[in-house]
């Protein structure tokens, strides 16, 4: 009894040790790991070396850019994993052995049927020590049937992977367009904002001194402060649009915050894109070309392989085999042999559950149909909102243009006033005010300018580069590629 107890409680410890636990992270772990990213998270980058042009942003951003290195392993997995599906289709070869040993002999003997009596002395035909091995070599038809779907499946999944990666490739290329040139406003405005804003603040303190000693009439010096204010407020919101600007394209470049580089400038010329193309057309582009409508395509094509894969599935399986035999027992006349044959079988339960499972195919069919018109209704709308947008976005500009070109030829009225002393300090400091502030909303508005071009070709799904160029290219060819596909797009390219 004492004995049975003491099993018993080995056997509860045995098992309270095997029990496994939740284990947190210690802080050294985490340490490490953050080290670990920090270490890595820029390198084998190529330095920024003077001042980054537009072109330059791109390339650099569709090289180190986080979110397409996530979607570039994600299709290198995807194509591993359709390279592993392949090998599923193959005959099996298994090779095994097996080692045993008794601690007697294992003996037999022999008894009649009909009268019972014990024939022969009790003899053995088996070692206490034994060992045998064997090489098969089989083949399942039905598996082989199965596997050859899901390697389709899985190289679809492969085409999936390839489109979601040039999703991301144009929506990096339209997000770099953007911040690029409010980054590019920000540096070329930001001397003349930060003087701005000194020379408004002087003109409010003096403004108000004014109006304390009665040099001016109450309702005009409050005018005037009233004038000031809000050109200051139109300024801080200029501030705001633009100033966040550059950090965005520093991570789009994947260039650690706190950075510095600056940016090279290109000359502003009229960008105008040929949009003869009738709204039809480029629908039709878009619709061929656009990655998300390809990928639906994929998917109902991966589901209809999923009805071929469950009618496989009825058949009988039906596995011929053949074996290379060995046994070390010396008591076997022969210890090799070849032996073959073959083995069926038949899962009839998978006959009562093919009903339910097509008619969830059914279903998830329909459902990717309707996925699918609803992904061409968003495209569609898409292309003519990306024209639309263009197109105001140009009025846009051109009024700023304009707006632009008249404030300058007021404070050159003004200032030749002013030298003539026709004209009043104040009147010249708010005319030079609103002539600095006009001149950022033109940068603004080209800005957005270029954004809205960027996003006319993103809703078209044209790809500005083929994936090996970006994978194998450096920077500076790449960026060289970039303007070229650009400048072939009808497209005033800035140069630089």
């Amino acid at each position: 009894m004492a004995g049975k107890s003491m099993i018993a409680v080995g056997l509860a410890l045995f098992l309270a040790g095997c029990a496994v636990r939740p284990e947190a992270l210690t802080e050294e772990d985490i340490a490490a790991f953050t080290a670990e990213n920090l270490s890595t998270l820029t390198s084998q980058q190529e330095p920024i070396r003077g001042p980054v042009s537009m072109y330059e942003a791109m390339a650099r951003a569709l090289k180190y850019n986080l979110d397409y290195r996530v979607e570039q392993m994600k299709e290198a997995l995807a194509i591993s994993e359709a390279a592993l599906s392949n090998w599923d289709m193959l005959p099996k070869v298994v090779a095994s052995s097996e080692w045993s040993r008794r601690s007697n002999e294992p003996g037999g003997r022999s008894q009649s049927l009909l009268t019972g009596i014990t024939s022969l002395e009790p003899s053995k035909s088996t070692e206490k020590t034994t060992l045998t091995a064997d090489l098969e070599f089989s083949w399942n038809i039905l598996d082989f049937g199965l596997s050859w779907v899901r390697a389709k499946q899985a190289a679809d999944k492969v085409l999936i992977a390839m489109e979601r990666r040039r999703k991301v490739v144009n929506r990096i290329i339209e997000d770099v367009r953007s911040a690029f040139w409010k980054a590019a406003s920000h540096q070329r405005l930001a001397g003349s904002m930060k003087r701005l804003s000194q020379r408004v603040r002087r003109a409010l303190v003096h403004a108000r001194r004014m109006a304390r000693d009665g040099e001016t009439t109450p309702l005009s010096a409050l005018t005037y402060e009233r004038e000031l204010i809000n050109i200051r407020k139109q300024l801080r919101a200029l501030q705001a649009e633009l100033s966040a600007a550059k950090v965005q394209l520093a991570a789009l470049m994947n260039v650690a915050p706190g950075t510095s580089f600056t940016l090279a400038i290109p000359r502003q010329r009229k960008a105008r894109l040929n949009l003869d193309l009738a709204p039809e057309r480029m629908i039709a582009i878009a619709l061929k070309n656009r990655p998300e409508l390809r990928e639906a395509a994929y998917r109902q094509r991966i589901n209809a392989r999923e009805a071929q894969a469950a009618l496989f599935e009825l058949l009988p399986g039906l596995t011929p085999y053949a074996a290379l035999n060995a046994d070390a027992n010396d008591f076997l006349y022969n210890n090799n042999w070849v032996s073959w044959g073959a083995r069926a079988s038949w899962n009839l339960m998978r006959l009562f559950r093919y009903p339910a499972r097509k008619r969830a195919i059914e279903n998830r069919n329909a459902l990717l149909k309707e996925q699918a018109k609803a992904l061409t209704m968003a495209v569609m709308t898409q292309v003519y909102i990306s024209r639309i947008r263009y197109l105001q976005q140009r009025r846009i500009f051109d009024a700023a243009r304009e707006y632009l070109d008249v404030q300058r030829r007021i404070l050159k009225q003004v200032r030749a006033a002013s030298a003539a002393d026709a004209a009043s300090e104040q009147t010249l400091i708010r005319e030079q005010m609103n002539t600095i502030l006009a001149a950022a909303r033109y940068d603004v508005a080209y800005a957005g300018l270029q954004n809205a071009i960027a996003n006319v070709y993103a809703s078209l799904g044209l790809d500005p580069l083929a994936a090996a160029d970006i994978d194998n290219l450096p920077v500076k060819a790449l960026a060289q590629r970039l303007r070229a596909a650009w400048n072939r797009r009808n497209v005033a390219a800035p140069s630089g």
